[in-house]
């Protein structure tokens, strides 16, 4: 047993919990969901807050970059990142019910967030260009920046879906998890 374990006090039969998700993951998680909720829901009704929101995830995106080199375990790229074969396979499983558990994020589950951090970055990317004067007005730059933000729409769809078919199929609270920062060993 770690430091990091929580026992219940007096109990041998109530399982074990471990912190998985540091403060950094946590954090970061809620925050972008918060300003990307707001950079959609503002669009170009409400400019300057629909600037500022993506000011706000582009910064996040720093952080979790290097967060994902240099942070805990379960929040580096190498801890979740898995081959398409792999990805593939843990969705066949899951079609079956018959996914193995993880701890931290499953192939399809780090699969999803390395595509809603793509997402992000070109939706950044394009909302930054049509800021500056060489891009300004350019259509397709607009068109690109609303692609990304439809397409980052249907990926956090399928995200909250496969939330839920993991923690039934796991019998978690995934989104407790991602509160507290502990799952059950």
């Amino acid at each position: 047993m770690t430091a990091f374990d929580d026992v219940a006090a007096g109990s041998a039969t109530r399982p074990v919990a471990t912190r998985v998700w540091d403060p950094v993951v946590r954090i970061f998680h809620w925050a972008l969901v918060a300003a990307f909720a707001t950079s959609w829901l503002t669009g170009d009704e409400v400019k300057s807050v629909h600037l500022a929101s993506g000011y706000v995830i582009i910064s996040l995106l720093a952080v979790r970059l290097v967060w994902g080199l240099i942070g805990t375990r379960h929040a580096r790229f190498t801890d979740f990142v898995c081959r398409p074969s792999m990805v593939l396979a843990y969705l066949r499983d899951v079609l079956r019910l018959k996914a193995k558990r993880y701890l931290g994020h499953n192939p399809a589950g780090g699969a999803m967030t390395i595509a809603l951090i793509a997402g992000l970055a070109v939706a950044c990317t394009t909302g930054f260009m049509m800021t500056t004067d060489a891009f300004w007005g350019i259509e397709w730059v607009a068109d690109v920046h609303e692609a990304a933000a439809n397409v980052l729409i249907l990926l956090v769809g399928l995200h909250l879906a496969g939330v839920a078919v993991a923690s039934f199929e796991h019998r978690e609270n995934l989104v407790k998890a991602m509160i507290t920062g502990r799952k059950r060993l």
